[in-house]
């Protein structure tokens, strides 16, 4: 059977995206018919329709998501129909030679669904991340699918899809952030945000948010930013430093993806302190670092895939939390939209307004 649903379509390079009607197929072996119930709209996805992942158009966009199983496929155990679920864009594959070896939020060969979901005309859509959630339902390989309580709202659940779990794991995980730490994060939208979350739940003690834009730097403080620092005006490496008794933080968490920014979260750490870069950079963009400032400061380096998560671990602990009031998923979510909405709420994510607008389906 294929499922006539609709979808947020880009077709081309630049150009805005359209809702369109799009076939999915019943889910074979190993993948899961998925009725999407909310959807965030993420830089992620932009970045798609702007070509900047690659040029496989036409894209199904979407992938920060939450929603019902609605089907699966014959070997599928993992989850079953009527399951309440959180999407994820890392199903691991339990045969590489990172899962081998106990590493499997590592993995290096993630499923995504053998089947294709298509255009009416037959034109094969490339979904985003291997999900194409802008839609009312979605085909996934099964291990894309992570149950959760399902008494959690979609709409803020579904933000550990992507942006949101990238800033708590680039704390807790690729950070490790201890309890008494000082962390500084450069860049507070919603995966800086996220990063302050999760140095706070970690026990850090002093969270310095750095950023351009006042609005932002009000969200950090709501998200639990103890300073603040307006890098319009001031230096960001040595307010950083005044406010770390002139050492620099434990951890520097660099959650723009540009190379200045970088720089200045490299050299705002302390000896042996740790640098996180979760932001995603354009794929010419390069960084230059003095060699003897490399060795001789010590420490660490640390992109963060997917925050390092696992999101059969992971998933279920953070959706605990949230319904506990420990994690205010709630805040991130600044307005719930319509499928029709998504290319307005580009542009207001390009202006800075909002922190996640979510399809809600």
């Amino acid at each position: 059977m294929v499922h006539e649903v609709r979808g947020v379509v880009a077709r081309s390079k630049g150009q805005p995206v359209q809702t369109e009607t799009i076939l999915v197929p019943d889910p074979g072996p190993g993948e899961a018919l998925i009725g999407v119930q909310a959807c965030g709209v993420c830089h992620t996805d932009l970045h798609y329709r702007e070509g900047a992942i690659n040029d496989d158009f036409p894209f199904l966009l979407g992938h920060e998501a939450a929603g019902i199983v609605e089907a699966v496929g014959p070997d599928v155990t993992s989850v079953a129909p009527g399951d309440f679920v959180v999407l994820n864009w890392r199903a691991v594959c339990g045969e590489c030679r990172s899962c081998r070896r106990g590493r499997p939020q590592y993995c290096f060969s993630t499923h995504n669904a053998a089947q294709k979901m298509t255009l009416e005309d037959g034109t094969v859509l490339t979904p985003a991340l291997g999900i194409g959630a802008f839609a009312e339902k979605t085909l996934v390989a099964a291990g894309q699918a992570t149950k959760v309580d399902a008494s959690a709202s979609p709409a803020a659940v579904g933000l550990l899809g992507c942006g949101v779990m990238a800033g708590l794991g680039a704390a807790l995980f690729t950070g490790n952030v201890q309890k008494g730490d000082s962390v500084a994060v450069f860049g507070c939208g919603g995966v800086g945000d996220a990063a302050i979350v999760g140095a706070r739940l970690a026990g850090a003690a002093k969270i310095i948010a750095v950023d351009l834009d006042a609005t932002k730097l009000e969200w950090a403080r709501n998200f639990g930013a103890t300073h603040t620092v307006n890098a319009s005006r001031d230096d960001a490496v040595e307010a950083v430093r005044a406010l770390t008794d002139g050492n620099g933080a434990d951890v520097c968490i660099e959650a723009v993806g540009n190379p200045a920014v970088m720089r200045q979260a490299f050299f705002a750490r302390d000896l042996a302190g740790t640098l996180v870069q979760v932001g995603v950079p354009d794929p010419s963009m390069t960084i230059e670092l003095p060699m003897i400032e490399f060795f001789g400061r010590g420490g660490a380096l640390k992109p963060s895939w997917y925050g390092d998560c696992l999101p059969s671990r992971d998933f279920p602990m953070l959706v605990d939390l949230y319904l506990q009031g420990r994690l205010p998923l709630d805040a991130f979510v600044s307005e719930t939209i319509e499928l029709d909405a998504v290319e307005e709420a580009f542009r207001k994510m390009e202006r800075g307004e909002v922190l996640r607008s979510v399809v809600v389906l």
